[in-house]
């Protein structure tokens, strides 16, 4: 039996067709990846298995029962359950008023009501307080505390969009093992990622969607990792990612960092020549964003200096750091990066906007970040909420070098993209070293770091461990883990 199964699903938008019949179905007590690019129909999925979009051909049928109207909200949640990658709780109500959000009555009895939550995060293995304040809780215990409610209405298939985004490598397993036993339990899971790591370690079985179409499903033990990404991208062949082998780079340094401290970081002192790619590596705890988000001012240093170009830059000062020649790229496009409502010239414009007094100047500068990061979009008046994930990172990266920087910080520069994205990012960090530029990337992933010339790695705040471009995948986790 299967716990959902989708058939010839039909989307169109105007002119655009977003799923073009395609198919799905997962088995009961399955973990079913569903992966492709940007763009490629898994959002409009998504929308169409939780009731919130009716598609315009095909059905959707649970455990063999077709799915409610779109109207029945209440039968949709006994059905399925999604976890966004954002966040979808109300962060200033407690965990218990947000496990029974709706569903607590005409009149609260708050004691019962907190009783039920605490049974509700007993029985699921949740280790949070019913009266805590969501929004003081990790980015792991919300997720959690998502899933037991999802499960509380009765559904018995939950959707998981890029759960692991924000999380840790111990954070990651601890989900993973949350999910390998609710599976046990017979609860069905839809895992969409672009790591496809974390697909081969926690899934059965996979589906591609490439150009709003079904490509392939199959079993992931029998999947090599090449056809996987062969599927995704219609290309054969794996992630190409550039690892500065041939480039050079100048003795003369641009960033320096002296005795730097700050929150969750002490004492670092590092130098990056131009031309260099330095990466920074560590677990969610050890600092490395902290670290970055002082050198481009977005924290205040405790002690210590940051200089580009041999001048001190203020601390805590974001415009003063832009002045100094410090472009950035944050670690959440969402909320840091991009204002959804503004079009992408404006966007990507954000850091010289002052420079732009007429329309079809920022015009102008709009056409030619879509053509210098080929961004796929319809025109510079587009509004970036309209673009994929991965279009959108490269409308930040266009901000960031906008205003022609020394200095590049880049942090999970590839969070939430497709291989090709992350492909295109990376190289735009390649070719910014061979222009002369300084360029710092901090990332939870492997990959991202393999443009770099070296790598330190973070432990409890102090740097630990220093590669060259020649590391092994092992000894750098070993490192990031505290166990070299």
């Amino acid at each position: 039996m299967n716990a959902v199964e989708a058939t010839g699903v039909t989307v169109r938008f105007g002119r655009t067709v977003a799923l073009d019949d395609v198919r799905i179905s997962v088995a009961e007590g399955d973990t079913h990846a569903l992966v492709g690019r940007n763009g490629a129909g898994k959002s409009t999925l998504v929308s169409v298995l939780t009731g919130m979009r009716a598609p315009d051909a095909g059905s959707v049928r649970f455990s063999g029962v077709a799915a409610p109207g779109v109207a029945d909200r209440a039968a949709w949640r006994e059905k399925v359950a999604c976890v966004y990658q954002k966040s979808t709780a109300v962060p200033e109500l407690s965990v218990a008023e947000n496990l029974f959000l709706n569903r607590q009555g005409p009149l609260v009895r708050w004691k019962a009501l907190r009783r039920r939550a605490a049974d509700l995060l007993e029985q699921y293995g949740v280790a949070v307080h019913p009266d805590a304040r969501v929004a003081d809780l990790t980015v792991e215990q919300r997720q959690l505390v998502e899933i037991a409610r999802a499960l509380s209405t009765g559904a018995r298939l939950i959707i998981l969009d890029e759960p692991t985004a924000q999380l840790d490598g111990p954070a990651i397993e601890r989900l993973f093992d949350r999910m390998r036993a609710l599976r046990a339990a017979g609860v069905s899971f839809l895992f969409i990622s672009h790591h496809l790591q974390e697909v081969y370690e926690v899934c059965r079985t996979v589906t591609v969607y490439r150009d709003a179409r079904h490509v392939l499903t199959a079993p992931v033990a029998g999947l090599a990792r090449a056809e996987l990404i062969e599927a995704m991208t219609g290309e054969a062949g794996g992630l190409d990612v550039p690892d500065g082998a041939d480039r050079t780079r100048s003795a003369q340094p641009v960033l320096e960092l002296a005795g730097l401290s700050g929150d969750a970081f002490t004492d670092v002192s590092l130098t990056v020549a131009a031309g260099e790619v330095v990466g920074l590596a560590g677990s969610a705890s050890s600092g490395k964003h902290e670290l970055a988000e002082t050198v481009y001012g977005l924290r205040s240093p405790s002690a210590g200096s940051v200089s580009v170009g041999g001048a001190r830059v203020r601390g805590g000062d974001v415009p003063a750091a832009l002045r100094a020649g410090i472009g950035c790229v944050p670690r959440d496009r969402h909320h840091q990066g991009l204002v959804a409502d503004l079009s992408i010239a404006e966007n990507a414009s954000m850091t010289v906007l002052s420079s732009f007094v007429r329309r079809s100047a920022l015009r102008a500068a709009g056409r030619a970040a879509i053509a210098d990061y080929d961004i796929k979009a319809a025109g510079p008046d587009q509004p970036v909420s309209d673009l994929s994930g991965g279009n959108q990172q490269k409308v930040v990266v266009a901000r960031a070098l906008a205003a022609d920087p020394a200095v590049l910080v880049l942090i999970n520069p590839t969070a939430g993209v497709d291989v090709k994205s992350k492909e295109a990012l990376l190289g735009v960090v390649d070719a910014q070293a061979r222009a002369g530029r300084a360029a710092v990337v901090v990332s939870d992933e492997l990959d991202d770091l393999r443009v770099c010339d070296r790598v330190l790695v973070l432990f409890h705040g102090r740097v630990v461990a220093e590669f060259d471009r020649s590391w092994r995948d092992g000894e750098l986790i070993a490192a990031i883990e505290g166990m070299s």
